[in-house]
């Protein structure tokens, strides 16, 4: 049986869109959702002696929080198995953990108390960063958002970093029943000349052709094993931030690769997926590869 999917609730706007995006992605997968709130009440307000009767204010706040959050889930679609879990830790240690049991982990983009202008939540950074399951940061415009655009985005890396990403996306376009768009950013160095013995001709020209032959590559076995997926590959002259970033506005979900390091506990993320996170117009699911 196939894992839960865990969103992080925390009462605040951006995690309840989050809540609707995970219940909606459960129920394409088949698998049942896990509410996870984290707080430190009894850090702050002291362990209740044995026998009172009265709960602290910040655990009834939490209670209230997931069941609120619940009740929304099981009105959106009452066909999901919805259950609930209430941490006393911080949010993302809280959430890195829910991972380890979870098929992924899902967040606003914004936490309770975040500062308005910030385009993503530390909590979500976090997570993202240093998660060993896929990880999908809820934002957006409504058109992503809703799914209107009936397309997945997959942006293709290096071939050592992408082959569970590719997998992911295969198997999202084939629950959603949409078109996989591919895209391969390349850039043609400006010191290369046609003069250079590995570049004769066109250096651009040989640069594309090496890009959608890495993209071949990538590609092939999955296709294979997804032959129902329509999938549109592109190759793309530009920083890779960017090109996905403008394709990110036709798109439902954008994924992408990440490098996991097995001992390393800063943040594991790269420019790329740093841009994403912040700028995206979809939804953005960033997928692990342990190196």
């Amino acid at each position: 049986m196939e894992l839960p999917l865990a969103v992080g609730v925390d009462g605040s706007e951006s995690s309840l869109v989050a809540v609707d995006w995970a219940l909606d992605e459960a129920a394409r997968r088949g698998v049942s959702l896990r509410l996870v709130h984290a707080f430190l009440w009894e850090r702050y307000e002291g362990v209740v002696p044995l026998g009172g009767l009265e709960r602290p204010s910040g655990q009834v706040m939490a209670e209230d929080i997931v069941a609120a959050a619940a009740e929304r889930a099981r009105r959106r679609n009452p066909d999901v198995k919805v259950s609930t879990e209430i941490v006393p830790e911080d949010a993302a240690s809280a959430l890195l953990r829910a991972g380890n049991n979870a098929s992924g982990l899902v967040t606003g983009s914004r936490g309770r108390g975040e500062l308005k202008g910030l385009l993503l939540g530390s909590v979500g950074l976090a997570v993202a960063a240093r998660a060993h399951c896929p990880v999908i940061v809820v934002r957006g415009d409504k058109a992503g958002l809703a799914g209107t655009h009936e397309r997945i985005l997959l942006g293709a890396g290096e071939h050592a970093t992408s082959g569970a990403a590719v997998r992911f996306a295969f198997r999202e376009a084939e629950a959603r029943q949409c078109v996989l768009d591919v895209v391969r950013a390349w850039r043609c160095p400006a010191h290369e000349t046609a003069d250079h013995p590995q570049l004769a001709g066109d250096p651009a020209h040989q640069h594309e052709e090496q890009a959608s032959a890495q993209l071949d590559e990538l590609l092939r076995d999955t296709v294979a094993d997804h032959p129902d997926v329509q999938v549109r590959r592109t190759t793309v002259e530009g920083p890779a931030r960017k090109v996905l970033l403008n394709h990110s506005a036709a798109a439902d979900l954008l994924i992408i690769g990440a490098r996991r390091r097995h001992g390393h506990y800063g943040l594991q993320l790269g420019r790329v997926a740093h841009t994403l996170l912040h700028h995206a117009d979809c939804p953005v699911a960033i997928v692990p590869h342990q190196a």
